[in-house]
């Protein structure tokens, strides 16, 4: 009988360390919606699926290599709108967009995209049309490039190049070939009022550094926000979990404003400079 008594003592504390670690591993609540810290980079590099190679791409993406046969393909069309601007389609072979996934391990055929102007990242793409305004384009020739990455931001590789389609157009004074301007339109130094909101958070960013420090912003379920946004880069504006970006002009103030109707914690950043600028706590 002691002897029964001293192993169930030994076993005690074995089997609280196991529920422990079992606690750790699976975590409660499940994956968070926020993929990486202030002040830090994205997280890169999980998963398993194709192969993980030292090179990168343009961005310092890390290349996850996978087969030729079934990998991912993107073409790119690009069409003058009527009114503005382009509307850019993705043609898409063995691929689809997981934005509610983004940050997550990377798995296969799936994630979002980057766009690209000559070389410089416009913005992150969730699906197969994007409408690029004449704004945020110079007058000239330029060359657009759409990436395809994987959840963990890894790009997607085939023989060791990036998975990507390209498009050319050429920007008018006008503001594009074939376009026209309105006459009515503010001029750029002068943005329309933002809307009404029941907080706003203005946000400075300046020689890479963002002031104030990125903090939490507390919200109540059902609020509207306005980020006010100044940057003295062109960038865009990204906010987590709501999938809402907003071009950034450099050296002019740009309001994104949205209504929190969906708890839990939302990073916003930008993402040519990869900074976090606040996270949203929704309640």
């Amino acid at each position: 009988m002691r002897r029964l008594r001293r192993t169930a003592r030994a076993a005690a504390p074995l089997a609280l360390a196991l529920l422990l670690a079992g606690g750790a591993a699976t975590g409660c609540g499940g994956r968070a919606t926020t993929h990486h810290k202030p002040g830090t980079s994205h997280e890169q590099a999980s998963g398993s699926v194709g192969t993980l190679l030292s090179a990168t791409d343009a961005g310092g993406h890390r290349l996850r290599e996978v087969p030729a046969e079934g990998a991912p393909e993107v073409q790119l069309t690009v069409r003058p709108d009527s009114e503005d601007g382009w509307n850019l389609q993705l043609a898409l072979k063995n691929y689809r967009f997981t934005p509610d996934s983004t940050g997550g391990a990377a798995l296969p055929g799936a994630g979002h995209a980057h766009l690209e102007l000559d070389g410089r990242k416009l913005a992150r793409l969730y699906g197969p049309w994007f409408h690029l305004p004449a704004a945020q384009v110079p007058e000239g020739a330029h060359t657009l490039t759409v990436r395809l990455y994987a959840d963990d931001h890894t790009a997607w590789a085939v023989a060791g190049k990036p998975v990507e389609g390209t498009g050319r157009l050429t920007a008018t004074a006008s503001g594009q070939a074939g376009g026209h301007s309105h006459g009515d339109a503010p001029p750029p130094s002068q943005p329309p009022p933002p809307e009404q909101a029941d907080r706003t958070v203005t946000i400075t960013v300046r020689d890479g550094k963002v002031s104030p420090a990125p903090a939490r912003t507390e919200l109540r379920r059902g609020e509207r926000v306005a980020l006010r946004v100044t940057s003295d880069r062109a960038d865009t504006l990204h906010v987590h979990g709501y999938d809402k970006e907003l071009a950034l002009p450099a050296g002019q103030e740009a309001t994104l404003t949205l209504t929190a109707d969906r708890t839990g914690l939302f990073e916003v950043e930008t993402h040519a400079s990869g900074l976090v600028l606040t996270q949203l706590l929704v309640r």
